[in-house]
């Protein structure tokens, strides 16, 4: 798999990151291993997790961070990995409180490096936002962290650009580090933010999109496959307007975003899915798409997403924003 240069870092990620949601819970242990090893063994070093993640289910806490901790210290390759995870997500019985004081970053902190059995984490990403807070009293406990060792480049998700942008501003004007990525809901099938179930995520739009092309800030796009939407679409698992499928994604425009990778999928003769990650790869930024894949085939799928290559006129027509055919 290639890699990419992440801005602001001496990170190289691979071009697909695998993500980590369900390891050790919706994923057996021995099956969390068996997708790990052959993500890796396509060249693969970035697995992103979440102190948080399977929290919501009746098993051990934070099991995601911990399976993947314990499968670095099986395979003796946390050399090889990019070590990245998200800290500072609210307690899912308090989603209306933030969780970004300086001793609530220490805590996710400490416990993530317990958790992943690391001395240092690589990118750390801020789950959520509090907008209650001025940027420096959010990026100062950062800064201190990384000057301790605790980790090397600090990122957000689920901000706004407005809060993204004054964060930049901030760390310029003091001479430390800012952001380097942004895990931003983001899929071919656009997203209504209307149609959220939790109004503390956030969305690509344009005004989010034109600061990544004119900043470089490395994007890692979360629900980069819209839940399988068009796949779903695509074998007949569901109807256009099956009521299953997510409000956030049901819509006459995401049917015909479907149709369009449809037709350039036969003209290029692979899958939607892969279609639909490489229209994120082949954005004018560095991005590295996060794919939710539970089952061997599945990765397969989505990793030979670099087999192909779009055009900006292919880009555009995905987009809606040209007549002509593929």
């Amino acid at each position: 798999m290639n890699k990419k240069p992440i801005k602001g870092t001496n990170l190289q990620g691979s071009t697909l990151c695998l993500g980590g949601s369900g390891l050790g819970s919706t994923l057996t242990m021995e099956q969390s291993f068996y997708l790990m090893d052959a993500y890796v063994d396509r060249g693969g070093n970035l697995i992103d997790t979440a102190q948080v993640y399977a929290n919501w289910l009746p098993i051990e806490a934070s099991i995601s961070e911990k399976t993947i901790g314990l499968w670095m210290k099986a395979r003796k390759n946390r050399h090889a990995m990019i070590v990245t995870t998200k800290g500072g997500h609210p307690l899912l019985e308090s989603m209306d409180k933030p969780r970004l004081s300086p001793e609530d970053i220490a805590t996710d902190i400490e416990g993530s490096l317990r958790q992943l059995q690391v001395d240092t984490i690589d990118m750390y990403i801020l789950h959520r936002d509090d907008a209650s807070q001025p940027v420096g009293a959010i990026l100062e406990p950062l800064h201190e962290h990384r000057q301790a060792g605790k980790i090397r480049y600090f990122g957000c998700s689920n901000w706004t650009t407005r809060r993204i942008e004054e964060a930049q501003r901030y760390a310029e004007e003091r001479g430390i580090q800012g952001f380097t990525s942004n895990q931003v809901m983001w899929s071919l099938a656009e997203a209504d933010p209307a149609n959220f179930a939790d109004p503390t995520l956030v969305a690509m739009d344009d005004e989010m999109n034109r600061h990544h092309v004119q900043t470089g800030l490395c994007a890692m796009p979360y629900s980069a496959q819209a839940q399988g939407l068009f796949s779903k679409w695509d074998s007949g698992a569901y109807s256009r307007d099956d009521e299953a499928i997510s409000p956030t994604y049901r819509s006459a425009a995401n049917w015909e975003r479907f149709e369009r990778a449809r037709q350039l999928a036969s003209e290029l003769s692979c899958s939607v899915t892969q279609i639909a990650l490489r229209y994120l790869i082949d954005q004018p930024f560095t991005t590295l798409p996060i794919i939710g894949c539970r089952t061997p085939e599945q990765l397969q799928d989505s990793l030979s997403a670099e087999d192909i290559r779009l055009t900006q006129e292919q880009l555009a027509y995905l987009d809606g924003k040209a007549l002509v055919q593929p």
